[in-house]
């Protein structure tokens, strides 16, 4: 293994350098993941980060909640029966519905992917 230095006053720094990566945008569960391993798994945080995978952890676990968060929602939503004929009748019931579907859908998937 061949590392380069270069000279910093009496001190030698080992040239790093990271690879190229085509970062992603990091949304909400991405934030929330990172928080959540800064705080409580702060080894797994300090690896990921010195791996140079801790952007792409973030960004996979972002979009597989964004995912998992609307198959859930749609699964029960059909389990309940809010259907768009209740939409057409009675708009304020079928958004507080589907609030409610999509806060219990949110709330399973926290704890699956991002506080585990």
């Amino acid at each position: 293994m061949n590392i380069e230095y270069h000279r910093h006053g009496d001190y030698y720094f080992p040239n790093l350098t990271l690879e190229d990566y085509n970062p992603k945008s990091i949304g909400k569960y991405g934030r929330m993941r990172k928080r959540y391993l800064k705080e409580h798994r702060p080894m797994l945080y300090t690896n990921l980060l010195a791996a140079g995978t801790l952007f792409l952890h973030l960004a996979e676990i972002d979009e597989a909640c964004e995912g998992r968060i609307e198959f859930l929602t749609q699964q029960m939503a059909k389990q309940e029966g809010v259907t768009e004929t209740l939409k057409a009748t009675d708009q304020m019931e079928w958004v507080r519905r589907m609030n409610n579907i999509r806060n219990l859908a949110e709330e399973i998937v926290l704890h699956e992917l991002i506080y585990c």
